[in-house]
């Protein structure tokens, strides 16, 4: 297990970073560091014996922060904003169909399992939609709408 980065080296970090419990005097849950912010590494270690986890120096926050490698982009990659966040509750901005027949009627709940940036493509979203158990599918961004607080 080979780390990606080393220490200096500038990241940007591809997801909001949340105080799972381990960041003294902040709330579990509250945001640490904003999607696509950048930092520096101050230090690399392992997780579990499986896990790279990086502390990056967020200098705008004046936080140091653990990240996963998966977390993490080069300085120099392109970044692609992205409206949504996995485990956000989405809905069909549009019928979804699979080889012609429509699987996802408009307005169906979903929810953002993961998400690849491109830089033609946009974002892709991986969906789990209440109508389709067990079957997420890859949605553009542009197909995704909010779900509004009253919907549940």
């Amino acid at each position: 297990m080979r780390p990606r980065w080393t220490l200096g080296d500038a990241v940007r970090v591809t997801r909001n970073v949340r105080n799972d419990g381990t960041f003294p005097g902040i709330e579990t849950g509250e945001l640490l560091v904003r999607r696509g912010r950048i930092g520096h590494v101050r230090d690399v270690g392992t997780f579990l014996q499986d896990q790279v986890i990086y502390s990056v120096h967020f200098l705008d926050e004046g936080r140091i922060v653990g990240c996963r490698e998966e977390e993490l982009i080069d300085i120099d990659a392109t970044w692609v904003e992205n409206r949504f966040e996995v485990r956000q509750r989405v809905r069909a901005a549009r019928a979804l169909a699979i080889r012609g027949e429509v699987r996802v009627p408009l307005g169906s709940p979903g929810e953002i399992l993961n998400l690849d940036r491109a830089e033609v493509q946009g974002v892709i979203y991986h969906v789990h939609f209440e109508c389709l158990p067990g079957n997420p599918l890859q949605v553009p961004e542009a197909a995704l709408t909010e779900w509004a607080a009253r919907d549940g």
